[in-house]
């Protein structure tokens, strides 16, 4: 088991676990659950997300959509939406009872306003602060249309020109755009993970009820760039994302040393996996 998130287990699970000749968790929380279950030895480790090697593109689809919205270089942002529970029963078949959907429905309308408000506090910095643009995207399919109730239709007048959005895309393009990007800002996990790969600045608005992967942040060394959503304002990501403005190269170092730190881990990793298939 590889690159995986373990949030509980159950008797199946543990049975299957306790056959394994690795687990890998993506973050140190779920070696927690996993030491409380019994699950231990050296054969049980942290590897990142296997995102921080995502190596797709799409330079050319990339490429012409930021030409068609006068999107430069190094001089845009991009900010992922998310709501607090993914609201899976309006995307796919799921196992929900009516009570399951009550819950995600009233707590995505609870705190919709409240986190994206302090997102769009950024954005509105952003803008009036450097005259640069926002691109608003998604990372899942239902966020292109919660896009302009959220982020843009409550925007200031003078800040709504600067921004464009873009509708749903795949990972390759999102990838050849991100790294172009000067910064993502994003509720969701896995875009920052793809921005921070590629030597862009990315900061992680971390909802509570995103399971504990967010964990993998931390253990890496990008603390500074999580912002627990009900921790903080507005005003600090704004203030956060200003100061990475100011000062690239130290945002840019940051991300050096800390995939120095995830290449090291992922070769002792695979150097592991690599002799138990020798050994076979």
């Amino acid at each position: 088991i590889f690159g995986t998130t373990i949030q509980w287990v159950n008797p199946n699970l543990k049975e299957l676990l306790n056959k394994a000749s690795f687990i890998y968790t993506r973050e140190t929380a779920s070696l927690k659950v996993l030491e409380a279950e019994g699950i231990t030895g050296t054969h049980v480790s942290f590897a990142p997300d296997a995102t921080f090697y995502l190596n797709l593109y799409d330079e050319e689809r990339a490429i012409r959509f930021l030409d068609d919205q006068g999107l430069e270089e190094g001089k845009y942002i991009c900010a992922i939406p998310r709501l607090r529970y993914t609201p899976y029963h309006k995307i796919k078949k799921v196992n929900w009872d009516e009570a399951k959907i009550r819950e995600v429905e009233e707590t995505n309308e609870r705190y919709k306003e409240e986190d994206h408000a302090k997102l769009r506090d950024a954005i509105i910095t952003w803008v009036r602060e450097t005259g640069h643009k926002v691109l608003i995207c998604p990372e899942m399919t239902y966020e292109v249309d919660i896009m302009d109730e959220l982020l843009i239709d409550p925007l200031p007048d003078d800040v709504k020109p600067s921004v464009v959005k873009r509708g749903y895309w795949l990972p390759d393009e999102a990838a050849s755009v991100y790294k172009r990007a000067f910064a993502l800002l994003s509720f969701e996990c896995h875009s920052p993970i793809i921005a921070l790969a590629n030597g862009t600045i990315a900061f992680y608005l971390r909802q509570p009820q995103d399971t504990i992967k967010g964990q993998m942040y931390y253990d890496l060394g990008f603390a500074d760039w999580v912002f627990e959503i009900e921790e903080r304002t507005g005003s600090d990501i704004a203030t956060a994302l200003m100061s990475v403005f100011r000062d690239p190269n130290t945002g840019k170092e940051m991300i050096d040393k800390n995939f120095n730190k995830i290449h090291s881990i992922y070769s002792d990793s695979c150097d592991l996996i690599a002799d138990l298939f020798s050994n076979h």
